[in-house]
């Protein structure tokens, strides 16, 4: 599927080497203030082209097709497009029939019989441009709610944030909250990339001001959409809520949040209680692949069967952070936004709250 959401349920569209990328949102509420420097502004954070980035240079301009009169939104199908406009597609030409490893070439092509080479087409985390501008719209709903999203770097090729300053997380380019470990971080990266190969990491995305209540109570937890939406982000290979795996490791006592007059002792739970929110801060985290083009040599097979070994070029990231951290925002605030309209059909009330 290449939909996502209920009421508020947006389907993306385009390769990586194709024309455009681009999404439709459908239920977006009416009155909404929006503008293409709105959504612009989250799209400038996951383009490439920057420092330690993919040196492909994509303007992404986005045009507000539909949904939208007089800077606010009109309560129809919104519709934005960001056309491609430094596609280089030669270095793809010979691994056409060959399918790359820790892509999804492999299964792309038993599923359909056919794929797009070029990039990866659907695949490629292009198309999350998409992603960021939906959630750029759904920003703008939360806005108004007092509910914020907000992401960073915990860790990055095996070096962690000790240090959670979320106002010093603003200040660099890889989101990372440690100074310290930022300094290491750079410094693995530049080791990696000058080795041809890639590294991973762990972002932890927190949200505040979301209110009690949010959630179904069987199939359709929060946290059970959350993940969903998490784990279909191309990079990511597991998902924490709260304290996570940790908790496999504690006892009932340790992991039990407290409740007093006053509220919550302690944020085991990460804010959603029986797929529930319970007013706390929802905390999340996600293990982020390294990136699989790494221009090291690989063994592979092509279409036929045949061995062969590849040295992969192209422009390519040799970490998927920090682009990553305005996808996982961006899938956050959908999932947020959605809940929050399917909870003020459910009490009838003309506010979220």
């Amino acid at each position: 599927m290449n939909s996502f959401g209920k009421l508020f349920r947006i389907t993306t569209w385009g390769e990586s080497h194709g024309p455009a990328v681009g999404v439709v949102i459908d239920g977006c509420p009416s009155q909404i203030p929006l503008s293409e420097s709105d959504i612009e502004r989250e799209l400038e954070r996951r383009k490439p082209g920057r420092p330690g980035t993919s040196p492909r240079k994509e303007p992404d301009k986005v045009q507000i097709l539909s949904g939208v009169y007089k800077g606010l939104t009109t309560g129809t199908p919104i519709s934005l497009i960001v056309w491609n406009q430094d596609v280089d597609s030669t270095p793809y030409h010979e691994l056409e029939d060959v399918f790359r490893p820790g892509h999804a070439d492999w299964s792309y092509f038993h599923k359909y019989g056919i794929r797009d080479p070029r990039g990866g087409g659907r695949s490629s985390a292009r198309e999350t441009v998409g992603r960021v501008a939906a959630g750029a719209v759904a920003k703008k709903v939360l806005d108004q709610e007092g509910i914020g999203v907000f992401a960073f770097t915990l860790e990055l090729g095996g070096i962690r944030s000790e240090e959670i300053d979320l106002e010093f997380t603003k200040t660099n380019w890889l989101y990372c909250p440690d100074p310290k470990a930022l300094f290491e971080m750079e410094k693995r990266l530049i080791e990696v990339e000058e080795e041809g190969d890639s590294v991973g990491g762990i972002v932890e995305i927190r949200a505040f001001g979301c209110p009690p209540g949010l959630g179904e109570p069987v199939f359709d937890k929060l946290d059970a959409d959350l993940a969903k939406a998490l784990m279909s982000i191309g990079a990511i290979k597991g998902v924490e809520v709260g304290s996570g795996f940790s908790s496999a490791r504690m006892l009932g006592s340790e992991h039990n949040d407290p409740l007093t007059p006053q509220g919550f002792l302690s944020n085991n739970a990460g804010g959603i209680l029986g797929g529930i929110s319970t007013g706390q801060e929802i905390i999340l985290r996600v293990a982020v692949k390294p990136i699989p083009s790494i221009s090291k040599p690989q063994i592979t097979v092509d279409v036929k069967g045949n061995p062969r070994q590849i040295f992969i070029k192209g422009r390519h990231d040799p970490c998927a952070i920090p682009r990553i951290i305005p996808v996982c925002e961006a899938m956050v605030r959908l999932v947020l936004v959605d809940h929050l309209l399917r909870q003020r059909a459910l009490r009838g009330t003309s506010s979220f709250k």
